[in-house]
């Protein structure tokens, strides 16, 4: 059977979430974090995006950037509206003769009021300034109660804190061909009950334009008791697998992209965590398999998993295509 007609035997799924139709290069589904490439329109800004969970998903050094800049714009504001009183209603700071120290005064007085911590060396003079000084101080206790929970639910939110490696390779196998990728947990967490899933996806050109065919690949072993060392995710290229006759540059001309997508159970948190990643055509390394990534320790017996090594890899020739004999 002709390569162009095994391809079409296999059941298409519809019902996936994405667009069956694409742009003339074909556009990847899902980045290597595991996040929809998609972008929102039609809507309202603020309807769109919901805070919280933009609080709780960015980068670390996002979210302390943007906590440290919020303090010092909330303290800029009360400073700037201080100092539009006059220092004369801050006592203690009368000695500010200059409008660069009465400013500064006027800073961390500010600091203290927003943070409750009240040196007592100045205090606010007349009700205005008082008043101000104590919306400033409900300000402070409010916003610090909210960075304090977002905190906690950085900390304390379940991830599954996988390793996926750079490549997927089509490798030897059985003496035949698999397509496969590496993972493993890099914290010391636990993870037990893992279960793994694959979605392929290929572009394959329409016009001016490309369809997208999506197909669920059956995995040689999707599900494990416990991930203590690596796993290596296997999908077996025989005939009842839509990769079958396909090589390499059959691939790269159907921009084809492999979505995963993994399940766990974490002992530590007693919660079912997941994670996703992908590989596009441009991670595919065609005849190579993947290195050994841990050894045996000389001392206390333990094992040594190097995660360094995860992407590892070496040359290997591959079998050709084997019909199953009917």
């Amino acid at each position: 059977m002709a390569k162009a007609n095994m391809r079409y035997r296999f059941r298409n799924l519809e019902n996936t979430g994405f667009p069956t139709s694409t742009g003339k290069a074909g556009t990847r589904m899902i980045d290597r974090t595991g996040a929809a490439r998609i972008r929102k329109s039609g809507f309202a800004f603020w309807r769109k995006i919901s805070i919280y969970h933009s609080l709780i998903q960015m980068p670390r050094w996002k979210f302390l950037f943007l906590v440290f800049a919020f303090y010092t714009l909330m303290n800029l504001a009360f400073a700037l509206i201080y100092f539009a009183l006059g220092t004369e209603h801050l006592a203690g700071a009368e000695a500010a003769t200059s409008s660069w120290q009465q400013f500064v005064e006027a800073f961390f007085f500010s600091a203290q009021s927003l943070t409750t911590v009240g040196y007592g060396r100045v205090a606010p003079v007349g009700l205005i300034t008082n008043t101000i000084a104590s919306g400033e101080a409900l300000v402070g206790i409010l916003s610090f109660a909210v960075v304090t929970g977002i905190f906690y639910g950085r900390f304390s939110r379940p991830r599954a804190y996988l390793l996926f490696s750079k490549n997927m390779l089509v490798a030897p196998f059985r003496n035949g061909r698999a397509l496969m990728f590496r993972l493993a947990s890099y914290k010391n967490n636990f993870l037990t009950d893992v279960e793994a899933s694959a979605m392929l996806v290929l572009h394959q050109p329409k016009g001016e334009s490309r369809d997208s065919k999506y197909f669920t690949l059956k995995l040689d072993i999707s599900r494990i008791s416990a991930l203590a060392l690596n796993w290596t995710v296997v999908h077996v290229m025989d005939e009842h697998s839509p990769l079958f006759g396909m090589e390499a540059q059959s691939l790269i001309e159907q921009n084809a992209e492999l979505i995963v997508s993994i399940k766990a159970f974490d002992d530590n948190f007693s919660n079912t965590v997941q994670q996703r990643s992908s590989y596009t055509h441009h991670d595919l390394v065609y005849g190579a398999r993947f290195l050994p990534m841990f050894q045996h320790s000389d001392t206390k017996g333990l094992v040594i998993m190097a995660l360094d090594k995860i992407s590892d890899y070496e040359p290997a020739a591959l079998p050709e295509f084997q019909h199953t004999p009917e």
